[in-house]
């Protein structure tokens, strides 16, 4: 399935995508994405439903019909540094023994094509394209053999950056990640009986039509089951938590000269059979 949020910002219903591509209400099934619909017996439920007798909601999903973040009331956003070999030789920083964790603050959280906003003072507004994992089943403490069992799907994450908020401002790299808009995510989340091989997974960015990130989950130093795991010793995670799981190469911090985003640009990215994701930037 592909579950997804629409509508107008604040008032998001839920729905998901039918095999022509159009949107479906789900609002007379559940209240939101969310909660208890994410768990298996809920993502069952749903799952057992025929889409073709739910209600048709007019417009073209990211064109005339805005959709919000797939995932509704996130408790937690939890991101990964560093989970890419390649990136981190392009940082210049060692491949790190232990996950990186930081945090997004929920209030970033925007849609797949809403605008990004560069913040006041920002001079190092950077991108990220990134797989993120929706939790379904709480857990705390979860084996990793067991991991998956606690995923209710993936999704397409751009973990937008301020780098001298993040790296020169002292203290830890969560002043530059949770500024607002600084979390577009979907377009929709999709569960994973859709996914052939979430280790094999295409990832790209462009900028102004410009290939700047590309990559794969084939790259990732630590995979999605550990990830659950290792992120579930530290706090419990929850329905409709999210874990973004770290980027590519390719970032403007990357670029030789560093690039970074100022406003006018148009940032475009997308993972294999996740979507894709449009996004103008707004200058400070």
């Amino acid at each position: 399935m592909k579950l997804l949020r629409y509508g107008a910002p604040g008032a998001e219903k839920p729905g998901l995508l039918d095999a022509q591509g159009r949107v479906r209400d789900l609002s007379a099934v559940v209240p939101d994405i969310a909660g208890d619909a994410l768990r298996p017996a809920g993502l069952d439920a749903l799952r057992a439903l025929d889409p073709d007798t739910l209600p048709l909601v007019e417009g073209t999903p990211q064109n005339d019909l805005r959709l919000g973040a797939c995932v509704g009331e996130i408790g937690k956003y939890v991101c990964i540094g560093l989970n890419y070999a390649d990136h981190a030789e392009e940082a210049g920083m060692p491949i790190p023994e232990e996950p990186i964790i930081f945090n997004k603050w929920t209030s970033a959280v925007v849609g797949p094509n809403d605008d990004i906003q560069v913040p006041r003072g920002s001079v190092k507004t950077d991108w990220e394209v990134e797989l993120g994992v929706v939790i379904g089943e709480p857990g705390a403490y979860i084996d990793e053999a067991n991991a998956m069992n606690h995923v209710a799907g993936l999704c397409l994450i751009n973990d937008v950056s301020e780098r001298d908020f993040q790296l020169n401002r002292a203290g830890t790299w969560d002043k530059g990640k949770g500024c607002d808009t600084f979390g577009p995510t979907g377009p929709w989340l999709v569960t994973l009986d859709e996914i052939e091989d979430m280790d094999n997974l295409d990832l790209w960015l462009d900028v102004d039509g410009k290939r700047m990130q590309s990559g794969s989950t084939a790259t990732l130093i630590f995979k999605i089951p550990h990830l659950v795991s290792y992120c579930s010793q530290f706090m419990s995670l929850q329905s409709g938590d999210v874990i973004s799981t770290g980027t590519p190469p390719g970032v403007g911090m990357g670029q030789k000269p560093p690039q970074f985003l100022r406003g006018g640009e148009v940032v475009t990215l997308g993972i294999s059979g996740l979507g894709e994701q449009r996004s103008k930037v707004l200058p400070s």
